[in-house]
């Protein structure tokens, strides 16, 4: 149950009872592994709502909302290899140089020597075009010679780096989060530590299948933080912040949360960013030396240094997380549909959150702004994905589903909500208060 608390109005939710950590696996489908350790049905701190319980009696949620959810580390989930850290800015310096150094070598020519330089290029315009091509066809041959399958998905993707010594760097993250975080790890005996360890455990032993997921060991750090947050290191090292226990309303939602995180994981999407990364860093270096070059001044190349920078981050890098972001909710659901999970309560997660800014208030940015999804759009993409994942849970042998649909339970609550927040408007209000928050679901 949640009761999402601000501006005097209360979001309720219930998600009926699914008893889905039994025992059942009687069969093996081809996407399914056997689970030795299944999660037991009574977890504490998480509690799961009875069967057909009516929208009208909501039990009150003492939690606090936290402002935002990150399914990733507020850093990079991963170190970038240790040549790229020191190479890098030596290579922007290096470009400015370049470009500052042709700029003032042209602007020190004679006007006569000028007017030759430009004669001769036009003369040698092809060579100059053939070595500009050659250039170009080294930058392609180079692209498609890194290209490998995504495993699971089977996507084509850049890989520069390789994933094992990607893998041992992460280390170094890890030891910067041990470092950072050292006085608020919870101890193995506490309860949220448990369900965590039980989630993740039941999570890798249903998916035992995939060579990604049996190949790492996964070693779990639960944080006292508010912070909604989770993530999970390269090499299999998992953090997950209190917050996040705190802000799901059930073990299902907690499921496919950690199941997107060990996606990504498996998925390698560290190493497979940061090696987009480097490549495009190191294209925009010619751009670079030609802004510097060309620009008359060191104040106008700033700027289209700048405008260069953001026009990369906002066409290739945040676009490109958005769509790691978007394959691993889809292999993570997957994950959490071969463990049994109710894969229905993934979309319900991010409709909470969506509701939680709207009820607070919070400004809305443009999806094209974050490098995340938006929560209404990742919520429509879950229930695309639900009815094959739904496939998949039958495949595998699991329980089948009891009680209402969790996102039939949300929806019938926020009408519910709406009808009640209508019912303490004033009797001769007939305007909306603009300063109140509009919330509008779609009917059933």
């Amino acid at each position: 149950h949640r009761n999402f608390i601000g501006k005097g109005l209360r979001c309720l939710l219930d998600v009926p009872n699914t008893e889905v950590y039994r025992n059942a696996l009687h069969g093996s489908g081809r996407f399914c592994s056997h689970s030795s350790q299944p999660l037991g049905e009574k977890i504490p701190s998480l509690q799961i709502s009875s069967v057909g319980q009516s929208p009208h009696h909501f039990p009150a949620w003492k939690n606090r909302i936290i402002r935002s959810f990150h399914t990733s580390p507020l850093l990079q989930a991963a170190p970038v290899p240790l040549f790229w850290i020191i190479v890098k800015p030596a290579q922007k310096l290096f470009a400015i140089i370049l470009g500052r150094s042709i700029r003032n070598w042209w602007k020190a020519l004679p006007p006569n020597k000028r007017e030759l330089f430009k004669e001769s290029a036009r003369k040698n315009k092809w060579k100059i075009l053939l070595g500009v091509s050659s250039l170009g066809v080294v930058f392609v041959m180079f692209y498609f010679t890194h290209l490998e399958e995504t495993p699971i998905t089977g996507r084509a993707r850049l890989l520069v780096f390789g994933k094992e010594h990607f893998r041992e760097l992460s280390q170094m993250e890890y030891d910067m989060w041990m470092e950072q975080f050292k006085d608020q790890m919870l101890p193995e005996t506490d309860a949220r530590y448990q369900v965590v360890e039980r989630v993740v455990g039941h999570l890798s032993e249903s998916n035992k299948d995939v060579p990604q997921v049996s190949a790492l060991k996964w070693v779990i750090h639960v944080v006292d933080e508010p912070g909604v947050n989770a993530f999970v290191l390269p090499n299999g090292q998992v953090f997950v912040f209190t917050g996040l226990l705190e802000a799901v309303s059930d073990i299902h939602q907690l499921s496919f949360i950690l199941g997107h995180e060990i996606a990504h994981a498996v998925l390698e999407h560290a190493a497979e960013k940061a090696s987009l990364v480097h490549f495009l860093d190191f294209l925009s270096l010619i751009f670079l030396t030609m802004i510097w070059a060309i620009c008359p001044r060191d104040s106008l190349a700033v700027v289209g240094q700048w405008i260069q920078s953001k026009l990369q981050e906002f066409m290739f890098d945040r676009p490109y997380s958005r769509t790691l972001e978007a394959e691993a909710d889809k292999v993570g659901l997957q994950f959490a549909a071969k463990a049994c999970v109710d894969v229905r309560a993934s979309s319900v997660f991010w409709q909470q959150m969506e509701l939680a800014e709207t009820i607070q208030g919070q400004p809305k940015l443009p999806e094209w702004l974050s490098t995340h999804p938006s929560h209404e759009n990742r919520a429509e993409h879950l229930d695309r994905l639900i009815p094959e994942a739904l496939k998949i849970r039958e495949s595998c042998n699991c329980p089948s589903l009891s009680g209402p649909d969790p996102r039939l339970i949300f929806r019938l609550n926020m009408k519910h909500l709406l009808e009640s927040s209508k019912g303490r408007e004033a009797p001769n209000s007939t305007k909306q208060d603009p300063s109140k928050p509009k919330l509008d679901f779609h009917q059933t």
